[in-house]
């Protein structure tokens, strides 16, 4: 599904124009993006939980050269999903039940 298909699915579901769901999840987006630019953790509980690990420094290898190289300490996101979304993926939600 891409940003497109998202927002016409969220105006359908929430009775909303095509203009307003987009404007709700650029907005959705921006403050994930505020919230792990602070190393924040986003929690929508039982669905998913955003947050933000290091990486620390460590060393590894160049699969084409076989060279031993240093890969620096790095901040990424993790996404954990909850047992609802977990569920979904197992088809253990109907289709109407999910919101």
């Amino acid at each position: 599904m891409n940003k497109t298909q998202v927002v016409d699915a969220m105006a359908e579901h929430a009775g909303l124009t095509k203009t307003d769901a987009s404007k709700a999840l650029d907005a959705f987006m921006h403050v994930v993006e505020k919230a792990v630019a602070t190393g924040e953790t986003i929690s929508l509980v039982g669905y998913l939980v955003i947050s933000v690990k290091k990486r620390l420094a460590r060393m590894g290898r160049n699969p084409q050269t076989k060279a031993v190289v240093h890969i620096p300490e790095t901040t990424v996101p993790v996404i954990k999903a909850g047992k609802r979304l977990k569920d979904a993926a197992m088809g253990r939600i109907a289709e109407e039940a999910v919101v």
